[in-house]
């Protein structure tokens, strides 16, 4: 199976790093096309970022669609341009937070979000009371490491969010964490080790989930609230 991977900021190096932590999870036989956008800011980072992203996001989308995917992945935690996404594309579609959270939620009572900039929070918070988790999320924590500094000074940004992570588990009891951005891929198998509970990644929940869709042939439903959008004429 074909599936599509898109980053929905402009950040090359950031795209090339989501599409390994994709290929190095994704089974024998599904191949995982990563696309960017590059009409989108170099990072998301709160309302006015995704706002900017969308409509450079859903011209991508409809590329890879194009291109043969069955089934595509919105790279960004934030679930940028999720619900258009899924009323224009045929094959299911799922975003990074989403994923990561489902995901948590199979192997704990009670998860903890880490993220970049405490911008983000109401954003993830908001997602998750739409997709039906917030009341297994123990919080949505800000590591207040931009998300540009993952690449920049990993070595720091990794301790602030490694100090995040205990603060979720020693203050709010969280069993599992999920790591809120897609630039933290890499450090979910150290952290989990370290702390001793599932520290999930979004990019690779995703993979998994969207294998499982393909493979059972599920579709977006074109009824109702995904229905394609109806053609237009008139305006200025």
């Amino acid at each position: 199976m074909r599936i599509s991977i898109v980053n929905p900021n402009s950040t090359r190096s950031m795209t090339e790093m989501i599409a390994q932590a994709a290929r190095r999870i994704a089974a024998l036989g599904t191949e995982i096309c990563a696309y960017q956008n590059d009409d989108g800011p170099a990072s998301i980072e709160g309302h006015v970022d995704g706002a900017l992203a969308v409509p450079g996001l859903l011209r991508t989308l409809r590329v890879a669609e194009a291109d043969g995917a069955e089934g595509h992945i919105i790279a960004c935690f934030d679930d940028t341009g999720l619900d258009g996404a899924r009323s224009i594309l045929t094959g299911p579609v799922i975003g990074i937070g989403e994923a990561g959270a489902r995901m948590a939620s199979l192997v704990a009572r009670r998860f903890s979000v880490v993220t970049t900039l405490s911008v983000s929070v109401p954003i993830l918070e908001d997602n998750l009371v739409k997709a039906g988790l917030a009341t297994s999320c123990a919080s949505v924590l800000a590591s207040e490491v931009p998300v540009l500094a993952l690449e920049d000074d990993p070595e720091a940004a990794g301790r602030k969010i490694a100090e995040t992570v205990e603060r979720a588990i020693e203050r709010d009891g969280a069993e599992a964490i999920v790591l809120g951005c897609a630039g933290m891929a890499d450090l979910s198998a150290t952290l989990s080790e370290r702390y001793g509970i599932p520290v999930v990644d979004g990019v690779a929940s995703a993979v998994k989930l969207i294998e499982g869709a393909v493979a059972i042939g599920l579709r977006t439903s074109k009824r109702g609230g995904y229905a394609l959008p109806r053609p237009k004429t008139g305006g200025a």
